[in-house]
């Protein structure tokens, strides 16, 4: 109970006087988003630390790659879960207590999970390693779910719903920064064990990005504030004058009852699904092309370490100039809708995806180092594939009220990391890879599930449409 009341939403403060108003909302605005950016994209600097660690643990007969996959799977089963659940829990929390809480658990895990000895393995038989990774990485994962709900409900608290689009897009290059971060702070950490003389300098893809992890988490605990109405401002809404966003039922524009909010605003809304199943196949390209470009560049292209972690971020930078032209597109071209843009970037996604299959044969045809096909078809699917990332969680969080954004947020993770990223592009990757199918079918399921979100995408398109309008005609009816 003492916890429950320790992470409660901060009470309104009485309101501040009319000339201080525009002031302190700019200054606060800039902060929390700050404070969200920075915090997220730390969150990024504890969770994929296994893909990069990988190599060095084959190599040391410690893991294989089913054994790898189903370790890694671990982060998103957990993540899936916990996404959705504390997406409710955040909706009643401090953002602010709840993110920094969670990050710095996170880095914690990251740290233990580095030091750890690992027993070789015997026969064949790795399953010492892999257990003990799993639980890692289960932990991890659990802990990450305490990441997005909170960003989500302070951009629906702080930023109203016809400038979310864009500023979420700008938002959500933050883990483009924190995968990118990663990768570089993998090459400088195992630069720096091995200056130390650390034999197995893999562990520093663990411990070095989690340590900065922590810095972050203060970071988000000086700048994030929970809403405008705990620091004495007006609700966003008001503010803004923009009431075009989704209204909670007479009575629950506080709190929205558990049963209501699961029933009547996640598991019965249609439209919520149709993009949730689009979601499922954005994630499996994603997070199939992320963690396993180490391994596939090193057995197929036969690219060093740190090649192969500069084309991860490559991958991961070049999405946050995608995304934000998504964000621009969305708002310049089609009224904030994100349906429109979904289509448009995943047909680039499959272009991407083409050229990194065959980055080999075109290297030959092209006269040109493989390693150069390999950075510019993966600068390709980062700079498209976060554009549809963000946009189908600003559509979750813009087709439900405000105060049930986090667990529309979370419903879309449990989707997206469940099935597209644990099932999909970990487990069955893993398996896939190391039989007799090999890295092409994998490919070959890489470009139908690209098409095949477009097309959803597509579907999309309309009911959003309606929708919008709907709401728009609604608020003039109310002016």
């Amino acid at each position: 109970m003492a916890l429950l009341d320790f992470m409660a939403p901060p009470a309104h403060k009485p309101l501040l006087p009319a000339e201080k108003i525009d002031r302190e909302y700019r200054s606060m605005r800039l902060k929390v988003f700050l404070g969200i950016y920075f915090g997220y994209a730390a969150y990024y600097l504890v969770r994929k630390n296994l893909s990069f660690a990988t190599s060095g643990m084959i190599e040391d007969n410690l893991i294989d790659k089913p054994g790898a996959g189903i370790a890694m799977a671990g982060i998103p089963i957990a993540y899936a879960v916990s996404k959705f659940l504390m997406g409710s829990l955040s909706d009643r929390s401090d953002a602010r207590k709840f993110m920094t809480i969670g990050l710095v658990l996170s880095a914690l895990v990251m740290i233990i999970a580095g030091v750890v000895p690992y027993p070789a393995g015997v026969d064949g038989n790795y399953s010492v390693t892999v257990g003990l990774m799993f639980v890692f990485m289960l932990l991890a994962g659990w802990l990450s779910g305490m990441g997005w709900p909170p960003c989500g409900r302070v951009m629906s608290q702080w930023f109203s719903t016809n400038e979310r689009s864009f500023k979420m897009s700008i938002w959500n290059t933050a883990h483009n920064i924190g995968n990118g971060s990663l990768g570089l702070l993998v090459i400088a950490g195992v630069a720096l064990f091995g200056g130390l003389g650390v034999e197995q300098s893999w562990r520093a893809a663990f411990v070095v990005p989690a340590i900065v992890a922590m810095l972050f988490a203060a970071m988000c605990w000086w700048f994030i504030r929970d809403t405008p109405e705990s620091c004495g401002l007006p609700p966003i809404e008001k503010y803004r004058n923009d009431h075009t966003g989704a209204k909670a039922k007479k009575g629950e524009e506080q709190k929205i009852p558990f049963k209501r909010l699961f029933i009547d605003y996640i598991f019965k809304n249609p439209t919520l699904w149709l993009i949730g199943f689009a979601n499922i196949f954005v994630y499996f390209i994603r997070y199939g092309i992320a963690d396993w470009s180490p391994i596939y560049l090193n057995e197929v292209c036969n690219m060093s370490l740190e090649d192969s972690s500069l084309a991860y971020t490559i991958r991961e930078y070049a999405g946050i100039v995608g995304t934000v032209l998504c964000g621009w597109i969305s708002s310049k071209f089609f009224q904030g809708r994100c349906a429109p843009v979904n289509v448009i970037y995943m047909l680039i996604v499959a272009l991407g995806v083409l050229m990194y299959w065959q980055a080999l044969p075109l290297a030959g045809v092209l006269a040109m180092d493989v390693k150069y096909i390999v950075y510019i078809s993966l600068a390709l699917i980062g700079a498209a594939i976060y554009g549809p990332v963000a946009m189908i969680s600003i559509q979750a969080i813009a087709i439900v009220p405000k105060n049930a954004a986090g667990t529309a947020a979370g419903f879309m993770g449990l989707l997206g990391y469940l099935v597209g990223d644990a099932i999909l592009s970990k487990i069955a990757f893993g398996y896939v890879a190391n039989s007799s199918l090999g890295w092409n079918f994998t490919f070959v399921c890489f470009f139908a599930t690209s098409i095949i979100a477009a097309v959803i995408c597509m579907v999309a398109w309309g009911k959003e449409k309606r929708m919008m309008d709907e709401r728009l005609k609604a608020a003039a009816e109310q002016k």
